[in-house]
């Protein structure tokens, strides 16, 4: 029999699977709607209908949204917080800062734990890791006790200075699981040993918070694979770029928040290295949101400042994405002022655009482009059949009569404020941070991103559009190219010039051994295992540190705090070789090899694709005659000019007037903006 891998990416409006075949780097794709009201029944149908048999997968791989849906919808167990006395406030006092400084109306969210179940015992260790004050166990059986009669369901246990000591920590847990043996506790010296209380806090509350929301789903999802013939561990996507398997899902579920869109980001810079584009910038349109993201000199940038809900971070490192209320089904609306809006609200999987016919009247995006020709009379296959007539109307009402337009310029208006929205964005993650992104190449992909691309790559400048094989189900092609890993950090505040080599050297062991034993548990085995250092750094009275590679075994300290001024001077543009340097936190990335996907290479025959037929589609104000291909039907090394609409079962690409395509030797269609 074909042994096959599938990855599984869940959005907003459509769940994708995608399959490949070992043996042939062949991959087909299957699209159901989503439902949100549980994920696991669109993956099941999903994978029911591809026809795949469980037996035969090697490896299954999902990108999952349940931890950030049950964060930003606030459906979560009720969860509890144990502090130190004097400390049970530090969640919510937060920084004092506000997402928008001039909105004095504008509340921060509450704490995912509320007040009256934060509660206080009595221990103190000090800042060099000294205790001051034993754990008083007869106050910590109390508050179990209260707890227990409370019924919760899961526990942070977040101690002032316990990132130097944790043993207080850990006899808490050890008390908090004699008194209640099944709840989820996380404790923060192993979640996030990092000075700073409120980011610590933060982030063990949410991942306390989530971890029953999640092993439930794993668990149940796990069964039903099991049941259908699948052998190996479900592997999981989190934010890091990396897999896990449901044994790290127990201890470290808020890795899983922002699961889904990092599955994008890794393709988009797979895709963009494949094509020969070391810079390359995601834009992931979907149905509800567009996600960017950003790859310079073939690494994706990596984050540890995000969080679902401002004002609780989660300090598990991220790769960066950029995340918008712009989709296919986002709504067009005037604002109190008059001008006309898109987004972020959306018409969502259900009851969609107007054009579903599922009882929406107001105009979205899809609805927009079915009245300018660039989408037909179906999506997916078929699958989806899309009325004109509808979404004529849905835009001459919300748009058009409104602001005094005739139909075509309306919707033209709704896309052009659309793309505004989504170049914005890009703005954000290039230009904002010392990127030309004429230097990238946009990778577009996603159900919309092939529709839109080309003319935000127009508004910025872009020279080249990257569009995959297929666009739809790119982000769960990404499930496929990644391995398992893990990252693991520990203080070590010192000033370098203070510290010894062989200092270094023993707490890097220490992370390293705790690291190949997590890897070895997950069934990895030595020849697969990569371990990578690093030294996170900074100018002495500074809090931002920097963070630099560190070699194995550890020399010289010298060469680090030489590497730090250089890493220092490519980030802000200047560097003081005469101000002293301090350590501020070691870490070891662990990685789990597994063999990725391969896309098949085709022969380049270089021809002109016959079109299927041809219809108008509006450009800048004007109907124009446009050929359209079937993208199924087309060989590497076709080549052909705009306007042209390929369509595919799950994505259409516009190639505007001003460009010409062509056909790699992957099956990307690469799209030049002329000008």
């Amino acid at each position: 029999m074909t042994k096959t891998r599938v990855a599984v990416d869940v959005g907003g409006t459509f769940t994708d699977v995608c399959i490949m075949e070992e043996e042939t780097g062949r991959i087909r794709i299957e699209k159901t709607p989503s439902t949100p009201d549980d994920p696991m029944r669109a993956i099941m149908t999903g994978v029911s209908d591809s026809g795949v048999d469980l037996a035969d997968v090697t490896m299954f791989s999902h990108g999952t949204t349940v931890a950030t849906n049950a964060l930003i919808t606030r459906k979560l167990p009720r969860t509890a917080m144990v502090c130190t006395e004097g400390f049970r406030d530090v969640v919510e006092i937060r920084r004092s800062n506000k997402e928008d400084l001039w909105d004095t109306y504008k509340d921060v969210a509450k704490p995912y734990i509320p007040r009256r179940d934060r509660l206080t015992v009595k221990e103190r260790i000090d800042a060099a890791g000294k205790v001051l004050q034993e754990l008083d166990e007869e106050d910590a059986r109390r508050v179990a006790q209260i707890l227990k009669k409370r019924g919760v369901e899961a526990i942070a246990v977040c101690f002032i200075n316990s990132y130097v000591n944790g043993s207080h920590e850990e006899r808490m847990r050890e008390i908090l699981h004699e008194v209640m043996p099944d709840v989820h506790i996380s404790i923060s010296s192993r979640i996030m040993p990092e000075i700073f209380e409120h980011e610590r806090f933060s982030t063990t509350m949410v991942n306390a918070a989530v971890s029953p929301v999640v092993v439930d789903y794993v668990s149940r999802l796990g069964e039903k694979l099991s049941d259908g013939g699948y052998s190996r561990d479900l592997l999981l996507l989190h934010t890091g770029g990396g897999v896990m398997t449901p044994a790290s899902v127990k201890d470290f579920a808020a890795r899983l928040a922002g699961s889904g869109i990092a599955a994008g980001a890794l393709a988009s810079r797979f895709i963009g290295n494949l094509c020969g584009y070391e810079n390359s910038i995601g834009f992931d349109m979907g149905g509800t949101s567009t996600d960017v993201s950003l790859a310079y000199q073939g690494e994706s940038t990596i984050t540890k400042d995000w969080y679902i809900e401002y004002g609780y971070p989660i300090r598990f490192p991220s790769i960066e994405v950029l995340t918008i209320g712009a989709g296919g089904g986002s709504l067009a609306w005037k604002d109190e002022g008059g001008s006309l809006r898109n987004g972020p609200q959306s018409a969502g999987a259900y009851p969609g655009p107007a054009c579903y016919s599922n009882g929406n009247d107001v105009a979205t995006n899809t609805d927009a482009n079915v009245v300018l020709g660039r989408l037909g009379h179906s999506l997916a296959g078929g699958d989806i059949t899309l009325d004109p007539a509808l979404a004529e109307k849905a835009v001459r009402e919300t748009v058009a009569e409104p602001f005094g337009m005739d139909l075509h310029e309306a919707a033209e208006a709704i896309i052009d404020v659309a793309n505004a929205n989504m170049s914005n964005a890009v703005r954000l993650l290039s230009i904002a941070r010392g990127h030309d992104p004429r230097d990238f190449a946009l990778v577009a992909f996603g159900g919309a991103g092939a529709l839109h691309g080309a003319a935000v790559a127009k508004e910025l400048s872009i020279p080249v559009v990257i569009v995959p094989p297929n666009p739809g189900v790119t982000s769960a092609m990404g499930c496929l190219l990644v391995d398992i890993q893990h990252d693991f950090s520990d203080s070590f505040m010192m000033q370098a010039s203070d510290t010894k080599p062989e200092e270094l050297e023993e707490a890097f062991t220490k992370i390293e051994k705790e690291a190949v034993e997590r890897l070895r548990h997950e069934g990895v085995t030595p020849e697969n295992t990569v371990l990578q250092r690093s030294v996170e750094m900074m100018y002495q009275g500074q809090w931002r540190s920097l963070s630099v590679s560190a070699p194995s075994p550890v020399t010289s300290t010298e060469d680090l705090v030489a590497g730090f001024h250089n890493e220092h001077e490519r980030e802000y543009n200047f560097r003081r070789e005469d101000a002293p340097v301090s350590i501020f936190r070691i870490g070891v990335k662990a990685t789990g090899v597994v063999q990725k996907a391969e896309l098949p290479s085709h022969e380049l025959v270089k021809q002109t694709p016959k079109a299927e037929g041809r219809r108008n589609v509006w450009f800048n104000g004007k109907a124009v005659v446009t050929d359209i291909y079937d993208r199924a039907k087309m060989q590497a090394g076709s080549e052909f000019s705009g306007p042209a609409i390929v369509e595919q079962v799950d994505s259409t690409v516009v190639v505007p007037p001003e460009a010409s395509a062509r056909v790699d030797e992957y099956m990307n269609i690469l799209i030049s903006m002329k000008g």
